[in-house]
């Protein structure tokens, strides 16, 4: 299974910020052939206390890197990719992971 994380820092709007991803946003993206989930976190601390350096957290699960691949090949996903760039350029990380169950 991977796993394609997008990571968000905190927004300057967040009220925002909100209302845009999960009334746009991951709507488009939930569209991406291949996606078998979507599961969105938000942060609500550290266990360190305090504030999280960072504020949600998207994970996509796809079932190959090639049923990956070639989703991110899709219209779709170029117009999740469009989308999120319109509203969160310079605050989002992304990361691919393959689940090891060991």
């Amino acid at each position: 299974m991977i796993k394609f994380v997008a990571l968000y820092k905190h927004p300057e709007d967040k009220e925002k910020f909100d209302e845009h991803y999960f009334s746009t946003h991951a709507p488009i993206t939930e569209k991406i052939p291949g996606l078998l989930k979507m599961d969105v976190t938000k942060f609500v601390g550290s266990p360190m206390g305090g504030e999280s350096e960072y504020y949600l957290m998207c994970e996509m699960y796809y079932e190959s890197m090639d049923t990956f691949k070639t989703a991110m090949k899709t219209e779709e996903a170029k117009a999740s990719g469009k989308d999120l760039m319109s509203f969160a350029k310079g605050i989002v990380t992304f990361m691919i992971g393959e689940e090891v169950n060991e």
